[in-house]
């Protein structure tokens, strides 16, 4: 199943959980920490109050301030944050879910020195893999495990879906690092 057929039947956890996958992946661009989302992540368990996912991504965004960046990759995972909805209804994270899908693949195509032979990102969202980048189809794979565990698996399914997260994320910091080294 392609990655758009699988945001397309997520439910609203799984909506949450992929968009904000995508975002904790690029948290390095953001100079944040490694637990700067998890308490968006606890927010999604069974139990947790709707209300206090609205609160956690308030604080987030007062701890990601990345005011004045002008690369385009920081940009693009500022633009995930802020279109993060207050909200969890499933119509508004559906949107963000989809957004973040669209910049996390930009932003790893953007930062793979390796060439990707798409013309853009959709086609590897729809499930055209020939001649993909190893960044993006890693973030491709990671992207497919998120919804799939979540649909699979429902609350249960939040730990591996961090878990991919983890491993992403400490992927991308250390592309982000060695770029950092090469450029200055």
């Amino acid at each position: 199943m392609s990655l758009v057929e699988l945001i397309a039947q997520a439910d609203e956890r799984g909506l949450a959980a992929s968009g904000l996958a995508c975002l904790d992946r690029c948290v390095p661009l953001l100079g944040g920490d490694d637990e700067i989302l998890r308490p968006l992540w606890a927010s999604l368990t069974d139990g947790a109050d709707a209300e206090e996912w609205g609160e956690r991504l308030e604080q987030a965004r007062g701890k990601l301030d990345v005011a004045g960046a002008e690369d385009e990759a920081v940009l693009l995972a500022h633009r995930m944050l802020e279109a993060a909805p207050a909200g969890r209804a499933a119509a508004e994270v559906r949107v963000w879910a989809d957004a973040c899908s669209v910049a996390s693949l930009q932003i790893h195509r953007l930062l793979d020195t390796a060439e990707d032979e798409a013309s853009s990102v959709a086609v590897r969202r729809e499930g055209r893999t020939e001649g993909m980048s190893p960044l993006v189809a890693a973030e491709l794979r990671r992207q497919i495990v998120v919804l799939e565990v979540l649909a699979g698996h429902g609350p249960a399914g939040l730990r591996r879906a961090l878990e991919v997260s983890t491993e992403g994320r400490r992927v991308l910091r250390a592309v982000v690092s060695r770029r950092t080294r090469q450029h200055g």
